[in-house]
């Protein structure tokens, strides 16, 4: 029997709810919400470390933060891994593509593509003049070097004035056809006419929206600047104050920001994701031209969310809804695995379960040191025992924080200040009422608090003896 294609789409930075299935009134993405109604989608999808480098370490090898060991933002760390899943669809027979972003280091290392297209977005930390010129964003990202080509030398992706991790928000400068969204969908396409014949092909499309800039082209900004596009959530346990007027800050990850300037933030960023969503339409036109439609299998994710200002929160890091909380969904348009068509799941899954996933969908052999769990037996409605909870952390300085989620509530530890959150996911999913103080509650926190204790016993950070949390303690 012919193996499938195997197709890995991931955006950067997209919530859970902006998608039309998963209940968001205004947005609109009829592709997505095809694929996913048509498919399976897992509703308790999570990042477990929600920044886009130990993410997609956990994407790229199927192993937990305990293993990978990125439990926080770090650029310049060298990628070496022992498996890489492109790797093993690789020593499988496939043809295997990247287009867009990767996010390693070196910025040009394969590990285990055949190819890579590369776009980054903007990275400081690869564009600053001290950067060694092999690993300058301007020698290593394609995208620059083609929008270079097309609009002249002095061409750059900061035009627009924006930064890459700011809410400030305008539409894209240049023609429609230039932005990176429809670079990566374009690159795609081409792949489809120049794979190999004789092999099933593994791409990943990584797209660096709806991650800052927030410039949608005008068409997808104007669908939503004028919309009544609900206000952030805001929890009683949200600072209201702002005393040090962090909200000013125009990549601040956290304060009060304008309302008006957060409506077009939201607006920006629907635009960005309704944008990917009509160029992915356009790429599911062309596997049915290529004649793949129906031998290919997709997957679609993030690598984290984005909080977009609710509790007055900003960007990703923290274990909150809006940056934690990931779309998750399996599209199979020849019905290769036998999915019942609308399937929606409960079970809490996470980034480091789409390799073992991909890899067991085409049949091959998932390595030993895979942390990770194969959704396959859920999709054919086998009885299998499934993870009570997941695990998930940030190291960020005195905001350092870890937590255990699962299907029905949600427990929050942060080291530094030994504050705790507690929230009842089943009846509170938009995280506004903190019951860590509730007495009736008490049994239930300290069931999930030893889950932590048991998680963090034995690492170098110091926050577990195995008996107890042990607060006090910072970890960069």
């Amino acid at each position: 029997m012919k193996k499938p294609n195997i197709i890995l789409i991931v955006v950067d930075q997209m919530r859970s709810d902006c998608m039309g299935i998963a209940g968001n009134p205004v947005i609109e993405t009829p592709y997505m919400d095809t694929m996913a109604g048509k498919g399976a989608l897992f509703k308790n999808a999570y990042s477990a470390v929600p920044s886009c480098i130990p993410a997609r370490a956990a994407l790229m090898t199927g192993l937990s933060q305990k293993t990978h060991g990125r439990v926080g933002y770090q650029d310049g760390v060298t990628w070496n891994y022992e498996n890489y899943m492109a790797d093993e669809f690789a020593k499988a027979g496939y043809h295997t593509q990247c287009i867009g972003k990767m996010h390693t280091h070196p910025s040009r290392s394969l590990c285990g593509f055949h190819n890579i297209l590369l776009h980054d977005g903007y990275m400081q930390y690869y564009r600053n003049s001290k950067t060694a010129n092999g690993e300058n964003h301007f020698y290593t990202d394609d995208y620059i070097r083609y929008l270079k080509d097309k609009m002249g030398i002095q061409a750059d992706i900061i035009d627009t004035g924006l930064e890459c991790n700011s809410w400030v928000a305008r539409p894209w400068i240049y023609q429609e056809h230039l932005h990176p969204t429809n670079w990566v969908v374009d690159q795609s396409i081409d792949f489809l006419r120049r794979k190999d014949p004789a092999k099933p092909f593994f791409l990943t499309m990584s797209f660096v929206r709806p991650h800052s800039p927030l410039d949608p082209p005008d068409y997808y900004f104007n669908m939503y600047i004028d919309k009544d596009i609900p206000a952030p959530f805001m929890g009683d346990w949200a600072d209201t104050e702002d005393k040090n007027r962090d909200g000013i800050a125009y990549n601040t990850s956290r304060g009060i920001v304008d309302k008006k300037a957060v409506k077009k933030a939201r607006a920006a960023y629907y635009g960005c994701i309704s944008h990917i969503d009509h160029q992915l339409g356009r790429f599911l036109q062309s596997l049915f031209d290529h004649n793949v439609r129906d031998n290919t299998i997709i997957l679609f994710t993030s690598d984290h969310g984005d909080l977009l200002g609710d509790h007055n929160l900003f960007r990703k890091f923290v274990p909150y809804k809006g940056s934690a909380s990931i779309p998750f969904f399996i599209y199979d348009r020849g019905n290769l695995l036998g999915i019942e068509s609308g399937t929606q799941f409960n079970q809490l899954v996470e980034l480091r379960d789409i390799m073992p996933s991909l890899l067991s969908f085409a049949g091959i052999e998932i390595p030993d040191s895979v942390e990770g769990k194969s959704v396959l037996p859920l999709l054919k409605n086998e009885n299998v025992s499934w993870r009570e909870y997941i695990h998930g952390e940030h190291a960020n300085g005195i905001d350092s924080s870890q937590f255990i989620v699962t299907e029905k509530d949600k427990y929050i530890w942060f080291p530094y200040t030994n504050r705790e959150q507690y929230f009842d996911l089943e009846n509170d999913p938009d995280e506004l009422r903190n019951l860590i103080k509730e007495t009736g509650r008490r049994q239930r926190i300290e069931y999930l608090k030893k889950f932590l204790v048991q998680e963090l016993a034995g690492r170098e950070e110091g926050y577990s003896d195995g008996n107890t949390l042990i607060p006090g303690k910072t970890l960069n």
